[in-house]
């Protein structure tokens, strides 16, 4: 039952590692200073947006690989978990006898 376990760990790490990589290797919008100077042009102040400049890089095996791993040995040990438990006798249901 522990390697049952320890796979569905290993999956889920993986899965939310795999999901957390585009959070962690994004650029989320940094805190934008307004000069109070009229000197500066209006054309370089930044607009007060979260909407990053370039889109994100999307899912890559490059930065993904560790958390593939993990699902793939989690995998694994879910098959091997659930071929080793003790399988119980099917017994036939024994039909109402009349009265």
């Amino acid at each position: 039952m522990l390697v049952i376990w320890l796979g569905a760990l290993l999956v889920l790490g993986g899965l939310l590692f795999m999901l957390a990589q585009p959070i962690w290797r994004g650029r989320l919008s940094e805190a934008r200073r307004i000069r109070t100077s009229s000197a500066v042009p209006r054309k370089t102040v930044e607009p007060h947006t979260l909407e990053p400049r370039r889109p994100g890089a999307g899912f890559g095996l490059k930065e993904n690989w560790p958390g593939l791993v993990f699902m793939v040995l989690g995998g694994i040990l879910l098959l091997v978990g659930a071929f080793s438990l003790p399988s119980a006798p099917i017994e036939p249901i024994a039909l109402p006898t009349p009265h």
